[in-house]
């Protein structure tokens, strides 16, 4: 059978590599005293909240299962603005909201709306893989720009002006990132912007992470800059809805009924269940719930960075949101006697019984220096895997 060029261009996606190889382990030390601890998937281990459940169990009871227009429940369009207002302060109307099947959906329908055959789009490295390949299916070429940590694993001005050039099309950008949990300053952003929009390209940013951000000076939505900035959000997160498949994205009043167009023959819309569920999440008791999370996630980090910086782990920048740490593991690397971060990251498994994802998929400036570790987990599984490495790695 005869594939296409443009499925050959999808490379493999590595984290659920290491997560196959991570639960065949798992199997093996069922029931052993150290059975296999999970830092190395991006999931939250807080499941829905109570109002949310029962108002996907009323829809289904009720029989709302039919669809909703591709742009979205009408009324959830009108939650997600007014949580910008109260959240961030920041006008969104709810005409330039859609509804999507996903944060992935959103992305894809960014790309398609966007990007043409041979346009380039600038992306830090690190960065999470699947962006870079929502613009590969799209048939463009994703730019990958080495970035460090005093910029913060993150795109600067000079950079995007200096890498720019007559096929760039735009940046893809994430702020709280993934896999470094950190954000781009807000004037940076709208240094960054202004390039983009004085060569009339486009300013997408991944903001999936954005409810779960911990410090003052970066917790604020591309949103405030202007109305052209397209901004990718989710349910999965800050909302703790992963498997529910829901998201959303704002976009310019120019181009809400392209994606309109486009989603109505991709996708028709997003489940009826899981947007009826996700309007309980704007009720005053869902929000406490998940603000206490929030909080729990903060505290997780406070340990765990230090912990890991403790080991020799060095995590050169403080995530200030998500749930990662994107931790430089050359001297245990030296320690083990292994060469890189994959071998490393197998050795922890088969040593340790702690699963971690090493740095081969979020680009190619030294991802054998680093490892991602997920802080979705709970206090206690996080002290746990500190003990081990630490019996590991002395």
């Amino acid at each position: 059978m005869k594939f296409s060029t443009r499925a050959g261009r999808i490379e493999p996606f590595y984290v659920m590599e290491m997560a196959k190889a991570a639960q065949a382990m798992a199997r093996e030390v069922a029931g052993s005293s150290q059975p296999m601890i999970f830092l190395n998937i991006g999931e939250p281990d807080f499941t829905a909240p109570p109002l949310v459940q029962e108002a996907a169990a009323r829809a289904v009871r009720d029989g709302a299962t039919q669809y909703t227009p591709s742009l979205g429940y009408e009324p959830l369009r009108e939650r997600i603005s007014g949580w910008y207002q109260q959240r961030f302060g920041v006008n969104v109307p709810a005409r330039r909201i859609v509804v999507t099947a996903g944060a992935s959906a959103a992305l894809h329908l960014a790309c398609l709306a966007l990007i043409e055959a041979g346009d380039e789009v600038l992306m830090p490295d690190p960065s999470y893989p699947c962006n870079r390949h929502f613009v590969s299916a799209a048939e463009g070429n994703a730019v990958l720009i080495p970035t460090t940590a005093a910029e913060r694993y993150q795109l600067s001005a000079e950079k995007v002006q200096a890498a720019w050039n007559s096929k760039t099309r735009g940046v893809l950008l994430a702020s709280p990132s993934n896999p470094t949990g950190t954000s781009i300053a807000p004037d940076e952003l709208r240094r960054i912007h202004g390039v983009v929009q004085d060569r009339g390209g486009v300013t997408m940013i991944d903001e999936i992470y954005l409810g779960l951000s911990y410090e003052k000076a970066f917790g604020q939505t591309a949103l405030a800059i202007d109305d052209n900035v397209i901004s990718i959000n989710s349910f999965s997160k800050y909302f703790n809805m992963t498997g529910w498949r829901l998201g959303w994205m704002v976009v310019p009043d120019v181009m809400v009924p392209v994606v309109e167009r486009l989603a109505q023959n991709l996708f028709i819309c997003a489940s009826t269940v899981s947007q009826l569920a996700a309007m309980a999440c704007f009720e005053a008791e869902s929000i406490a719930e998940y603000e206490r999370r929030r909080a729990e996630f903060k505290a997780r980090r406070d340990y765990f960075i230090p912990a890991l910086q403790a080991l020799g782990l060095a995590v050169p920048v403080m995530p200030d949101g998500a749930f990662y740490a994107w931790a430089d593991c050359t001297s245990a690397c030296e320690k083990l006697g292994v060469q890189g971060s994959w071998d490393f990251a197998y050795e922890l498994m088969r040593r340790a019984h702690v699963a971690v994802t090493p740095g081969r998929d979020f680009g190619t400036f030294e991802p054998q220096r680093f490892v991602r570790l997920s802080t979705a987990n709970s206090m206690a599984q996080l002290q746990e895997s500190v003990a081990r490495l630490r019996a590991l790695l002395g």
